[in-house]
């Protein structure tokens, strides 16, 4: 049977408390190793969410306790004890206390029933052992075979983009320099490379959408809020549109006799795939250093070549009444890719920066 290292690192961490728990001068030291049980969910942030609940619980579950016992003890058992846990439901109602309210609730049951006798020294132990019990299972996902699927992701995502931008400087060349003819078995087997290859980011995208729920539970509280998910969302919406401008680029027949008097198109579409392309590798250098809470976006805006802004120029041609139509519909496909490219980069980082603002 296979371990998993989740578990390896429950039974090492469990053990360990344990083991320190017995050998303790302080009693009650079982408490421990129930909270590294309780807490240590294999994901960081679900960790810190129960740790909290449980801590905080334990925390007003003590109060309550001292309190209500002291005034209350007077009162018979059963009527003390459910004055008791309808103030602990109050005060967790209006704490936010999910989970940690019932930890609350057992700590009062506990302290009516069994340690009426010994609440000063009952009460602060365990809540010491509590707090120790999370402490040790937050370190333990963090150094015992951690689960960092922010820091996957990540990664994940500058390998996604050196490849997307390959891609894009690869239609690139081929919009300028179209192949000439060459014989069907060298033509088939360059169409199978770039099927391939487009094949390849999809499965990555794939990858990337899959990696989003470990994501969200490493996250921790309202992980749909938090600006590095939201940023990985954002980047994978834009890294969608591209490779369907790659995918769309592929399939379109792209021969010399394209181009007649739409050379400066051509030209300044492959410009415009290739500064894509650069922006991306500088996406990709932002997502280099591994940052707090999000990386930064590059620092000024995407600026297109020259040679695209100056496209009317090319399209008020004389010489296009007399082209072919197929050929017409092929270069106005290929334009629509292209604008469709550099409007996927313009949102993403204008989305990118209301992240920063938002935080601001």
């Amino acid at each position: 049977m296979l371990i998993r290292r989740s578990e390896l690192r429950l039974a090492l961490t469990a053990g360990l408390m344990n083991g320190l728990g017995a050998l303790a001068p302080l009693g009650y030291g079982f408490y421990a190793p129930m909270a590294v049980l309780v807490v240590c969910t294999g994901t960081y942030g679900g960790s810190i969410g129960l740790g909290r609940q449980r801590l905080m619980g334990s925390v007003v579950g003590g109060v309550v306790l001292v309190v209500s016992f002291t005034g209350l003890s007077h009162l018979p058992l059963p009527l003390g004890l459910s004055l008791s846990l309808v103030a602990m439901r109050l005060v967790g109602a209006a704490l936010g206390l999910e989970v940690g309210y019932k930890v609350g609730s057992n700590i009062i049951v506990m302290g009516w029933l069994v340690h009426d006798g010994e609440l000063g020294i009952w009460v602060p132990v365990r809540l010491f052992w509590t707090a120790a019990g999370i402490l040790v299972a937050l370190l333990s996902l963090r150094l015992f075979w951690p689960d960092l699927a922010v820091e996957g992701t990540r990664q994940r995502l500058r390998r996604f983009l050196a490849e997307l931008g390959g891609a894009l400087v690869a239609q690139a060349d081929r919009l300028e320099a179209p192949a000439a003819p060459a014989p069907p078995g060298a033509l088939v087997a360059a169409q199978r490379r770039e099927q391939e290859t487009a094949q390849g980011l999809r499965r990555q995208l794939v990858a990337l959408r899959q990696a989003m729920p470990a994501v969200a539970d490493e996250l921790g509280n309202n992980p749909t809020s938090h600006a590095t998910y939201r940023l990985f969302q954002l980047l994978n919406g834009a890294g969608s549109q591209l490779v369907g401008v790659v995918d769309g680029l592929r399939l379109l027949d792209h021969t010399p006799a394209d181009r007649g008097p739409l050379e400066g198109l051509h030209g300044a579409q492959a410009e415009l795939l290739r500064a894509v392309a650069g922006r991306l590798e500088q996406w990709r250098h932002c997502l280099e250093v591994p940052h707090r809470h999000r990386p930064a976006p590059p620092a000024t805006s995407m600026s297109p070549p020259a040679r695209w802004g100056n496209l009317e120029r090319s399209l008020h041609d004389p010489d296009l009444d007399s082209f072919d139509l197929t050929l017409l519909q092929r270069n106005a496909s290929r334009l629509m890719l292209c604008g469709q490219a550099l409007r996927s980069v313009e949102q993403a980082e204008h989305s990118w920066r209301a992240l920063g603002e938002a935080r601001g």
